[in-house]
């Protein structure tokens, strides 16, 4: 890993109310006490395995090269496997293969080797049934930021088997682009599963308005700019957000309430 102290950064939906975060940086401080955790977010919503996805794919480029660990885990005790990846950049991620690592490992390059963890020899005994951040995930990452080879965390498997989270893909029809919300972040910014180019394809060019036909069959006009500050108080915006994007918002107000969108729903936008 880079620099004289490991990295080793961690994204859940544990939360903040209950102990499951400081239990887990408690067992990575034991066992690897040189390693900075940067907490990236807890707040996942829980169960939201596409929610810490995205939030994962969104954050990969800021981060130091080192270990991520991360645990959106419903199924936890059941038969998903918990993995260890070695991404095509040098880093590693560490959490259940249940997609919540793969959109992550693609924008980082791909997975060069994995490993399945579920009985490495360096979880903690006994393990829970409930709780494997604490007995599986957490130990093997800071093993491996301390230096353990990838290859004596677990046992060999197949990276093209690992489960891949698959975003529905934006269409146009009738003129305009049809998307849907993938993530709505807590101002209540939507997120979409297009980005700048669709709209390109069709014409549209930055400072035009657009029409926005949400679910409900409502239709509203937008403006298409770069940021909140380029149009008025309470209008509504498309715009390219921070992970390069399309979402649609409202300045100093919550698009996802005015436009009654929840995650999946479809949209439709089209030139005004």
């Amino acid at each position: 890993m880079n620099g004289s102290r490991p990295v080793i950064t961690f994204l859940s939906d544990y939360g903040l109310t209950d102990d499951f975060v400081g239990v887990c940086h408690g067992v990575i401080a034991s066992l690897c006490p040189q390693a900075r955790i940067i907490d990236l977010t807890h707040g996942v919503e829980r169960h939201d395995i596409r929610a810490g996805a995205l939030i994962l794919e969104g954050a990969i480029p800021y981060l130091p090269v080192g270990v991520h660990l991360a645990v959106v885990d419903p199924d936890v005790g059941a038969e998903r496997r918990a993995v260890a990846l070695r991404l095509a950049d040098d880093r590693v991620l560490v959490g259940p293969d249940n997609g919540l690592l793969s959109l992550a490992a693609e924008r980082a390059g791909g997975v060069v080797e994995a490993v399945d963890i579920a009985r490495s020899k360096f979880r903690l005994e006994p393990v829970s049934a409930t709780f494997h951040g604490r007995d599986i995930f957490s130990p093997v990452a800071a093993r491996l930021a301390g230096g353990l080879p990838l290859a004596q965390a677990g046992e060999p498997c197949d990276p093209d088997a690992l489960i891949r989270l698959v975003l529905p893909r934006p269409r146009l029809r009738d003129g305009g682009l049809v998307a849907n919300a993938v993530y709505i972040d807590r101002f209540g910014n939507v997120q979409l599963n297009a980005g700048h180019e669709e709209l390109a394809e069709l014409g549209m060019k930055l400072g035009q308005r657009v029409g926005v036909e949400a679910a409900s069959g409502a239709s509203h006009v937008a403006h298409y700019v770069r940021t909140f500050a380029d149009v008025e108080r309470g209008q509504l915006l498309a715009y390219e957000d921070a992970s390069r994007r399309l979402a649609i918002a409202v300045s100093h107000g919550n698009a996802a309430h005015r436009l009654r969108l929840e995650v999946d729903d479809e949209l439709r936008i089209h030139a005004q």
